[in-house]
């Protein structure tokens, strides 16, 4: 369950503490862990957007939520081409900010990903002596018919690590942006 990495003893505390899935016998499960060069709360703020997932998972072209971003609200994801699939539909499971928790599972949409469930955490850690962060990624899927567990964990595994990175690019960019670049304007008229 850990992408072919090794774990180390605070990475596994965590998966242990926040990522449990229940296996059943048609289904893969895994955990990937990402160290991204940005304070916990930077990362976190893009992470919890249940609602603008597209701001750092490259491909996602368009999202729109129905509710008012608690649990039980459900978005519709547009997919970039390039991909099996061209909708996903998404229930929010969990959202606790004072953890940084998100827990997703997806409903429906026009690909193979069935019964997927996935959690993400979000950890504070020092990185070269600088606020750091550490994400952990970890999900249970169906195996589809005419596929094998090791084919349905690697193809949904280069996904995590695709969206962590572009995570990791994303927040560290705005980790060294200066603070009047991050926040919006506030309109006076």
């Amino acid at each position: 369950m850990n992408g072919g990495e090794a774990y180390g003893v605070l990475e596994t505390q965590y998966i242990r503490r926040h990522h449990r899935h229940e296996t059943r016998e048609n289904q893969c499960t895994s955990a990937l862990v990402k160290h991204i060069k940005a304070p916990a709360h930077l990362v976190w703020s893009l992470v919890r957007r249940f609602d603008q997932p597209q701001k750092y998972k490259p491909f996602v072209s368009r999202c729109i939520v129905q509710g008012d971003l608690s649990i039980g609200s459900v978005r519709e994801v547009n997919v970039k081409s390039g991909l099996p699939a061209t909708t996903s539909t998404e229930r929010l499971e969990l959202l606790n900010d004072e953890e940084h928790i998100l827990g997703i599972k997806i409903v429906g949409g026009d690909h193979r990903l069935r019964n997927y469930s996935s959690i993400m955490t979000v950890h504070p850690e020092i990185i070269d002596g600088r606020q750091g962060t550490m994400v952990i990624e970890s999900f249970v899927v169906d195996v589809p018919e005419g596929n094998t567990k090791d084919e349905t964990c690697y193809f949904v595994e280069a996904l995590i690590r695709c969206n962590l990175k572009s995570l990791a690019d994303v927040s560290e960019r705005m980790a060294v942006q200066p603070v009047q670049d991050q926040v919006a304007p506030i309109n006076r008229y």
